[in-house]
């Protein structure tokens, strides 16, 4: 009876991971052999585990990546230009802490989205928040934002970001008020927050396709002045048309 209740407070203070590693000492006679100082040093790591595992559990979930991918499933035999010491260095997580970008060009189908996500997933893994947005998709919440007035709250939402990943920019025309807002946003995640763009255009090209020189010189500031770059070549690691993976 006296367990019973001691399990049902735990779980009333959501400790369940305490709970969890106490139940499992019960189950364990051989449990009786240690300290109460050892047993209670288990208990709180078991604890610190659910909690770190239900942490990364809400980050992977918020983050809503496009792609399921881990950097140790990257592949470095095929040749593309990926240099296995740069993804290394930048799978450390280190260059989001330090507010840093990261620029991912190539062709369709040389792995760009995987890359991004995977090291956008490992960032979570190391205790960062995520937000992954397709760049169309982006453009069109903050346009949306405008009309029904919740801006601020989106943007409120994107500056608590630690990493904002943005895949395939480029790929659809915007408007002068797309970009501007896109600026608004690098401002005010300047010195708070690390970005990673992805897109099928070399980043020579971005400048012209922004239009107004201005808007695009201070974008491009932003972006590039702190920025680790990767571009991937050759043809696409996607199987032909109706070959199965």
């Amino acid at each position: 009876m006296l367990n019973e209740q001691t399990m049902t407070k735990l779980y009333a203070m959501k400790l369940n991971g305490l709970a969890a590693g106490y139940e499992e000492q019960r189950q364990q006679p051989r449990m009786a052999d240690l300290s109460f100082d050892e047993r209670f040093g288990l208990l709180v790591d078991r604890q610190w585990r659910w909690r770190e595992e239900r942490s990364l559990k809400t980050r992977l979930h918020n983050a809503k990546f496009k792609l399921q991918a881990c950097i140790e499933d990257v592949d470095y035999r095929t040749s593309r230009g990926l240099k296995r010491a740069q993804v290394d260095q930048l799978s450390s997580s280190e260059w989001v802490g330090y507010h840093q970008n990261v620029i991912l060009t190539g062709a369709t189908g040389t792995g760009k989205s995987f890359l991004a996500c995977a090291l956008g997933q490992k960032a979570c893994r190391d205790g960062f928040r995520v937000r992954y947005y397709v760049a169309a998709k982006l453009f069109r919440e903050l346009t949306q934002a405008h009309a029904d007035g919740s801006f601020m709250t989106l943007s409120s939402k994107l500056l608590k970001a630690d990493l904002l990943l943005i895949d395939d920019w480029g790929l659809e025309t915007l408007k002068e008020s797309q970009y501007r807002d896109f600026l608004e946003l690098l401002d005010d995640r300047q010195g708070s927050g690390a970005t990673l763009i992805t897109s099928q255009f070399h980043s020579k090209l971005w400048h012209d396709t922004i239009g107004n020189p201005t808007v695009a010189d201070a974008i491009l500031d932003r972006l590039f002045h702190n920025a680790h770059r990767i571009e991937l070549k050759g043809g696409t690691l996607r199987p032909p048309l109706g070959e199965v993976e």
